[in-house]
Parts: C-alpha cells; sequence; structure tokens
C-alpha cells in the first residue's frame, strides 16, 4: 500500500477506559447500557452532559452540507494505539475497532471534513448470547432448510457491527390515479358458477407524514438480509457519543445524503400506494384494486444519520458459508440457509393440488 493512500487518524480518549479494579478494556454493554469490564464485570455508567439533547436531532435537508457520496475505494487509514503504540491500518469508512495486539478499543473520530458526523446511535440491546439463541430458534422454523443443517448449524463468533443509516421525514400531498375491481358471480349455460369482475377509475389526493424512512448507508453489505432486519426503533436513539460504539465494528457512510434522498423518495411512493389502495378499497367496498400511480409532493423535509446495530455471524454446512445477521436492538434474524429440494418439490405438488381442488369447487358449487 503506497503511504500516499495512507493517513495517520487519532482516536478517542473516552473508549479507551480501563477498569479500575483490573485495568481491562472497558466495552459497552448492551444488558447495562453503560461501559463493562468482560474481565471482572466492573460497571460504569457513560457520563451524559446536562445541556447536550438526549437524542439525535431533526435536520433540514436543505441546509445539509457534504451530501455527496463518501466511497473511497482502497484508501486506507494508520491507527497508533495509545496503549501499546501499535500501528494498525484500517479501511477507511471504519471508525472503530479493537487494537488487535492489545484489546484496546479504537474509535476514530466521527466524521471529517468531508462527511456528516452521526447524530445518533441505537445502541445495542441483545447480546451475542441472546443473538445465538434466537439464531437456533429461526432456522428450526425454516420449513425449506434441510434438517441436517438445522441440527448442525453452529453459528461462529458474533460480530458487532454498528451500520450507517440515514433517516429522512416528510409532508407527503399526493394526486393520484388507481382503478378498483367489484366481483359479482354469473353462471353459464351449464349451471357452473363463475367470478367476474367489474372496474372503475377513480382519482384523489391523499395527505401523509412520513417519519423516519431509513435508508441503508453502506454499500458493504448484503441490503436484501438487513432488510430482513428491519424494523428498527429508530425513536429509541440516543445522542451520539464514541462510548456507545466502544469494543464495536462501525462504519462510515459510503451513500451521501442526496442518493439516499432519492432511494427514500423511491420507498416512501411504494408505502404511498399501498396505503392509497387501501383506502380506495375502504372507500368503495371494492374487491380489487390496480394501476394505482401515485405523484408525491414532499414538504418539510428533515434527516438524521443514525448507526444501528447489527450482530453478524455464519455457519457452515456441506463445504459452504451462510450468512445471516441479528437485528442488535430487536434480536429479529435475518439470513441465507441450505435449501431441501425434496421439500419444495413436494410443497409445488401440494399447491399445484389445492390450487386444482379450489377451482374446481369454485366452478361446480
Amino acid at each position: 500500500m503506497n503511504d500516499m493512500n495512507q493517513t495517520v487518524v487519532k482516536t478517542k480518549n473516552e473508549t479507551d477506559r480501563h477498569c479500575p479494579d483490573c485495568d481491562g478494556v472497558m466495552d459497552f454493554d448492551p444488558k447495562t447500557g453503560g461501559l463493562s469490564c468482560p474481565y471482572c464485570g466492573h460497571t460504569e455508567q457513560i457520563p451524559m452532559e446536562e445541556e447536550a439533547p438526549s437524542k439525535a436531532q431533526e435536520l433540514d435537508f436543505f441546509e445539509a452540507e457534504n451530501t455527496a457520496n463518501c466511497d473511497w475505494g482502497v484508501e486506507k487509514k494508520t491507527v497508533i494505539c495509545k496503549a501499546c503504540a501499535a500501528e494498525t491500518i484500517y479501511d477507511a469508512l471504519q471508525t472503530s475497532g479493537v487494537c488487535p495486539f492489545c484489546g484496546s478499543n479504537q474509535v476514530m473520530e466521527a466524521s471529517t471534513e468531508r462527511t456528516i458526523a452521526p447524530g445518533g446511535v441505537v445502541p445495542f440491546q441483545i447480546s451475542d448470547k441472546q443473538a445465538s439463541v434466537n439464531f437456533h430458534g429461526w432456522i428450526k422454523r425454516k420449513w425449506f432448510c434441510p434438517k441436517l443443517a438445522k441440527e448442525s448449524a453452529k453459528p461462529k463468533a458474533f460480530k458487532g457491527i454498528y451500520l450507517p443509516y440515514w433517516t429522512f421525514d416528510s409532508n407527503t400531498f399526493s394526486t393520484y390515479t388507481a382503478q378498483y375491481g367489484k366481483d359479482h358471480r354469473t353462471k353459464d349455460e351449464d349451471g357452473n358458477v363463475e367470478t367476474e369482475t367489474t372496474w372503475y377509475n377513480t382519482s384523489g389526493r391523499y395527505h401523509e407524514f412520513i417519519d423516519d424512512q431509513i435508508v441503508l448507508a453502506s454499500k458493504n453489505h448484503d441490503e436484501k438480509i438487513l432488510g430482513g432486519l428491519e424494523p428498527f426503533n429508530t425513536e429509541d436513539n440516543k445522542a451520539y457519543k464514541p462510548e456507545y460504539v466502544a469494543g464495536f465494528i462501525s462504519e462510515r457512510y459510503s451513500i451521501g445524503l442526496k442518493d439516499a434522498w432519492n432511494i427514500a423518495k423511491s420507498k416512501i411512493i411504494h408505502t404511498l400506494s399501498g396505503h392509497i389502495s387501501d383506502k380506495v378499497r375502504d372507500e368503495y367496498n371494492a374487491d380489487h384494486v390496480r394501476n394505482v400511480h401515485v405523484n408525491a409532493d414532499f414538504q418539510d423535509i428533515t434527516y438524521k444519520y443514525l448507526m444501528l446495530p447489527v450482530w453478524v455471524s455464519n455457519f457452515k454446512y456441506k463445504d459452504k458459508m451462510y450468512q445471516f445477521m441479528v437485528n442488535g436492538q430487536t434480536g429479529k434474524v435475518s439470513g441465507k440457509t441450505p435449501l431441501s429440494i425434496p421439500k419444495i418439490i413436494l410443497t409445488v405438488i401440494v399447491g399445484i393440488a389445492a390450487a386444482i381442488g379450489i377451482y374446481y369447487i369454485k366452478r361446480h358449487f
């Protein structure tokens, strides 16, 4: 690695706190919500400033600076450990870790001149032990997962990561067009009952306030697995302090505020379409709704930059690794598992047989 691509970064003193009883390095503890010594069990509360906000503040989207993406590719940074003076090379997006030589916590500055600092953090509330328990319960419920995989799946050591997310609030004022359908039954010449649908056009206006639409701000993780961990209770956040990420890996955003808002708008319009469909169905007592087109106007847009907690692990089955994640706040599990082909074939056969049975009943009764 060329030295020109590396910068020396200072770490925060607050997170390299040593236990007063045994001198061990203290980490954030999900059980107590404070700092805890993993060696002797000594605990301390995280000091709070009286005049400082307790939660992340909503910030005006149009007044934000540094809204561009921050993907620095192969850029690296050097961290010199305050405890043992060892040098460690980190990816430029990583903002916290643990010294591999002495175990000291290394939490770097929350932002640089080119980035926005986190406004808040949702601390870990689920321990790695509870994450393991949740994983075993989750995989047992996976119908298409082979029985042998369920019995032998043993997750490797969990890695706790704080991932960057943007959240957006907005007042939305929408106009829409849609079609709704009403079913009615008729009999043909042979006496068979058939269901026909009559379609009608409709249009209208719709208003909804969107609160905390979240957008993953990282390109380094499986977005589908992370989507399975939602929802997070983003309201239950605390104003960012480096102590909350002590002992965990944390990552700075690579998807900037401007691009994140474009992603958020697509998600919000999808949500609005669903809610408008429900509105039309209820308003006309309809059986079906289709072709919903929404034109949304977004006003009073605000944002927060939050760090959300995720446990990451994997297990091995037949020489293949399967990754999964656990929501560090709620304990919800999401991931990939092996598939049992015989179970899939059996399910398809049963489904086809059921569909044929239902069709026969509708046609003759």
